[in-house]
């Protein structure tokens, strides 16, 4: 019978439909909390199943002596040594099924920064309210403003999609640029300092690696526009986030949103948490009922087509699969 080690819980609709419907018998288990326990017991298991944040590393492969496939609940693998699984031949799977949402997350966020939506929802709240006009800071237009998207992959073209809906100007960069998605979307490709400096919006959806690591600190804040907002929704670690305070405080742009921080949970005494020009959210992006249960589903069923020896469907190294052949 194959193992599975589940690192955090899973819906059990989601590990049934892994034992019905695989083609292997699977007993599923979770991991324990300690890592030299956790490290014991990864030596007899055929599968993983892990979200991001689980650190999946070479003495995890070193340890994991019939290890034939992890799986990952999610779109970002920076946690899973993906080198050191490709030299073992061992598939690392994801589940890019979450652009959609966070897109419309993106544009959540964009909207209450734009109106003031937070701050506008505490002054109802308090009991402030007396004038018929309101006594609150005048919102801005997304209709004829530009939009400046850090990233043109999957979560990045849906953002330009709906952004032209909005009657946005959208600017893009990459680090390889896309002729097709131009014609397709009606974007322009533009260098990181000109999208900074015409960008009304700048948002967010890069993968963290040592070179998008900060990305966005202190000079590139300095570029954007005093009346810019800066909306995150990609991995924490791109923004430096005490730059970001200090742009922040020093009106240097007109307001932030974060789904995701260098630190997560946040800290209760970041300074950030004080700001009224910011709008924060607990790592939402892909949150919703839909997106989840297909989050689970295509883990589930990458994690039974390694399991079969099979090429899983979203696979992020297939050197390995190749490797192992």
């Amino acid at each position: 019978m194959k193992r599975v080690l589940v690192t955090r819980a899973v819906p059990e609709f989601a590990l049934q439909v892994l034992r019905d419907n695989v083609g292997v018998e699977v007993d599923c288990g979770y991991a324990p909390e300690s890592r030299d326990e956790f490290l014991s017991v990864v030596r007899d298991v055929h599968g993983l199943l892990v979200q991001p944040g689980d650190v999946i590393d070479a003495e995890v492969f070193g340890a994991a002596e019939r290890l034939e496939i992890v799986s990952i609940i999610g779109v970002g693998y920076e946690n899973v040594d993906v080198e050191a699984a490709s030299r073992r031949g061992i598939p690392v799977a994801f589940t890019p099924v979450l652009q959609k949402t966070v897109a419309e997350l993106t544009f959540a966020l964009m909207l209450a920064l734009a109106r003031g939506v937070v701050v506008a929802d505490g002054y109802v709240r308090s009991g402030e309210w007396r004038e018929p006009v309101p006594a609150v800071e005048m919102g801005t237009d997304l209709c004829g403003k530009t939009l400046g998207i850090v990233g043109l992959g999957r979560i990045g073209s849906e953002v330009a999609k709906r952004a032209k809906c909005f009657e946005m100007n959208v600017v893009y960069y990459d680090t390889v640029r896309d002729r097709r998605k131009e014609e397709e979307f009606g974007v322009r490709y533009v260098s990181l300092d000109e999208l900074l400096s015409v960008s009304d919006y700048v948002s967010l959806h890069t993968p963290l690696t040592e070179e998008t690591r900060h990305l966005i600190g202190a000079r590139e804040l300095e570029l954007m526009k005093p009346s810019a907002y800066l909306i995150n929704t990609s991995r924490g670690r791109v923004v430096d986030q005490r730059a970001l305070y200090d742009a922040l405080v020093n009106n240097r742009i007109k307001g932030a949103a974060l789904d995701v921080f260098e630190e997560e949970p946040i800290p209760a005494d970041d300074p950030l948490l004080k700001l009224r020009n910011v709008v924060l959210t607990p790592h939402i992006g892909s949150a919703t009922t839909e997106t989840r249960m297909s989050m689970f589903l295509t883990a589930v069923q990458n994690l039974g087509q390694g399991l079969r020896g099979e090429k899983p469907r979203y696979l992020v190294n297939p050197e390995a699969v190749a490797e192992k052949r």
